[in-house]
């Protein structure tokens, strides 16, 4: 008698558990689409919500948003959310504190083609960063998180062109050795399956260069973070780049974890259990090798 009442009050749990989750994926589901619910039937709702669910990358494993940096110092920030990344905004500087993301090996194979526009961020207050602010400055308009890990979505690449995504970044820099680190961290995210990233500028002067109408802080140096999360064999790498013209080999700006955190006063993969952040924070490790 006790054991059916046990597996009874299981099955009603489940079901209750059931509408749950249906309940949540049908809101994510409004709010991301923008689609009003009425006057549509249930099992296609169910239906829907669970075959775009099924299509995101983002959910083929559940992210443990290792890729959050906490900060450790005041500053001035709009959080952002988007679809492929978590974004830092300083208003003053008229920059990304940082942007924050996590690269999985199918987002590595998307199709999406590039986008060539860039745009104002909507979600920003007015005045917002244009693309003209940009022009004839002598700088590019360098990504945070590249376009190039965008592919696996349309809505994801638009974003990465928000301005809010984008720092006054030397030509060679970025077309160089920052694109070539950007790359090295797309074959590190199909050979061990994902890696977490976080970069940005950093600011060594108080009143740094600007540049157009909006008044755009030109960066000193520039941060990259890389985290492959093998729990055998986890490694984190920290990269700094002086915003000047280089080409070298990408070994030549590595540094510790614990030195950039130092630098920006930022506290990257506070998610990891303390002992191994520790560990891997304080080394300047061996960078991986391409080959499977």
């Amino acid at each position: 008698m006790g054991k059916r009442k046990k597996t009874t009050g299981g099955s009603l749990r489940g079901f209750a558990l059931l509408l749950i989750v249906i309940a949540i994926a049908l809101f994510v589901y409004q709010h991301r689409e923008g689609k009003a619910l009425v006057n549509i039937p249930i099992s296609e709702l169910k239906e829907t919500v669970i075959n775009n669910i099924l299509e995101s990358p983002k959910t083929q494993a559940p992210s443990t948003l290792l890729e959050i940096p906490a900060s450790t110092r005041k500053r001035d920030e709009i959080r952002l959310q988007r679809t492929a990344f978590t974004l830092s905004y300083n208003d003053f500087y008229k920059t990304p504190n940082w942007v924050a993301w996590e690269l999985t090996r199918e987002e590595t194979e998307g199709t999406e083609s590039r986008k060539s526009k860039f745009e104002p961020d909507p979600d920003l207050p007015e005045p917002r960063v244009e693309h003209s602010d940009y022009t004839n400055s002598g700088y590019d308009r360098g990504h945070m998180a590249p376009a190039a890990d965008m592919k696996w979505s349309g809505k994801a690449m638009e974003e990465s062109f928000y301005m809010s995504n984008i720092c006054p970044q030397n030509r060679k820099l970025n077309r160089d050795d920052w694109g070539d680190l950007e790359e090295k961290c797309r074959v590190w995210a199909e050979k061990y399956g994902r890696v977490y990233i976080a970069c940005g500028p950093i600011y060594d002067k108080k009143s740094p260069k600007r540049i157009g109408k909006h008044k755009v802080a030109v960066p000193d140096r520039f941060f990259k973070v890389v985290l492959i999360y093998n729990r055998k064999n986890p490694i984190a790498m920290g990269f700094l780049f002086e915003n000047k013209a280089h080409h070298q080999d990408l070994r030549n700006y590595m540094v510790s974890v614990d030195q950039i955190e130092e630098t920006t006063g930022l506290d990257f993969f506070s998610k990891l259990p303390d002992d191994v952040e520790n560990r891997i924070e304080a080394i300047v490790p061996e960078m991986p090798t391409d080959k499977h």
